[in-house]
């Protein structure tokens, strides 16, 4: 016969015992911050663990313009990692409504494990204005992975344009970033055409223009205050060899939209990333808006999505990129009219049709009742 030996711990105590001992104190834990538990506890003192629900600590907030900000922050052990250009979604407590919006990642390659987003504060934007102006280093953020494929291919094209306006530079500096840390010379012929309302305004101004005196792009910068806005027709003349180069953009929608058709009617290879949905108008004069769950009942107006209504009336929403793509911020809409931002068509529900939208597209059309 084998004898089994009875298996112990590092000191010495039967693993039996050492398991039940573990167990009680864990009992004796739960009891301790009822009606918390234990993960509530690590939540406060260990937010950024393995396994626990992603957040990030912000470390730095990095003024780049008057109105925009750079905000470093320290992601929690779960991060796995983005490819320049990618975007993140970031929860941010607003006045104890939090609130999720979507930002591009700027930072190329750190050793201290940190990412960073950088953002413009628009008027009446919750969450931009928050992080650009009241947020401080210490202050923990929720934190998804990164999401998105508005980035380069392995190999690079030789010939890169590179359009932005605004805040739109914000995917393309992580590129930049990126390409500029490596060892090994840096084989694309890289032209940049971005555009700001002033000279003043252009985020990442100074680096773009170091970047230009030593050689790594071409820069070409327009400011609205003294050329005006950009007209895609006049591609040519800025970027002669146009037809060699593949197109990646990011702006306004006016400017991609053009951009698009520009680029089709020629055959031209084109990349876009669009931070907002396009909005046609809307003949409607929409309607109340009436989140059956919570019994909160908002005036929609007919051109704000449901997502930005229930927002602003303290209804907890989910959402995701808030421009029709990914779906995070699906419900139910049990009964009334709601009209899609991007085309104007109308969808109409009764009680158990089933019908779902996505709030972040849609408004309201009349009065319409959603299931949360």
């Amino acid at each position: 016969m084998t004898s089994v030996g009875l298996m112990r711990t590092a000191n010495g105590e039967p693993a039996v015992r050492s398991l039940a001992l573990r167990d009680r104190l864990m009992r004796v834990a739960e009891a301790a911050v009822t009606p918390l538990v234990p993960a509530d506890v690590l939540d406060i003192f260990h937010p950024l663990r393995s396994g626990a629900d992603l957040r990030a600590r912000i470390v730095s907030i990095v003024p780049e313009t008057a109105d925009a900000a750079t905000i470093v922050l320290k992601p929690g052990k779960d991060w796995a990692g983005h490819v320049p250009g990618q975007y993140v979604r970031v929860g941010v407590d607003v006045d104890g409504v939090r609130l999720w919006r979507t930002y591009s990642l700027t930072h190329g390659p750190r050793a201290d494990g940190h990412i960073s987003i950088t953002v413009k504060a628009i008027p009446d934007g919750a969450v931009s204005n928050h992080l650009v102006r009241r947020a401080r280093a210490g202050q923990m953020i929720q934190l998804g992975q990164a999401e998105g494929d508005f980035v380069l291919p392995d190999p690079r094209p030789e010939k890169l344009l590179l359009v932005t306006a605004g805040s739109g530079v914000t995917p393309v500096i992580g590129m930049l970033r990126n390409l500029f840390s490596r060892a090994e010379p840096l084989d694309s012929d890289i032209v940049l055409l971005h555009s700001a309302l002033s000279r003043s305004e252009v985020i990442f101004g100074r680096e773009l223009r170091a970047y230009a005196a030593e050689g790594r792009v071409r820069l070409v910068e327009m400011h609205t205050d003294v050329h005006g806005m950009l007209d895609v027709h006049d591609l040519d003349s800025i970027v002669p060899d146009l037809a060699e180069r593949t197109t990646y953009a990011c702006g306004p929608v006016g400017l991609l939209d053009a951009l698009e058709e520009h680029h089709t009617a020629r055959g031209l290879p084109l990349h876009i990333e669009r931070f907002r949905t396009a909005v046609v108008a809307t003949d409607g004069e929409g309607g109340t808006v009436t989140f059956g769950r919570s019994g909160i009942i908002v005036d929609g107006d007919g051109a704000t999505p449901i997502l930005d209504v229930g927002e602003s009336g303290g209804v907890l929403m989910p959402s995701g990129c808030r421009m029709g793509v990914c779906f995070g911020c699906v419900l139910p809409l049990r009964s009334g009219a709601v009209r899609d931002l991007r085309n104007g068509e109308v969808t109409v529900a009764a009680p158990g049709d089933g019908v779902i939208i996505q709030t972040c597209i849609n408004a309201a059309a009349g009065p319409c009742d959603i299931d949360h």
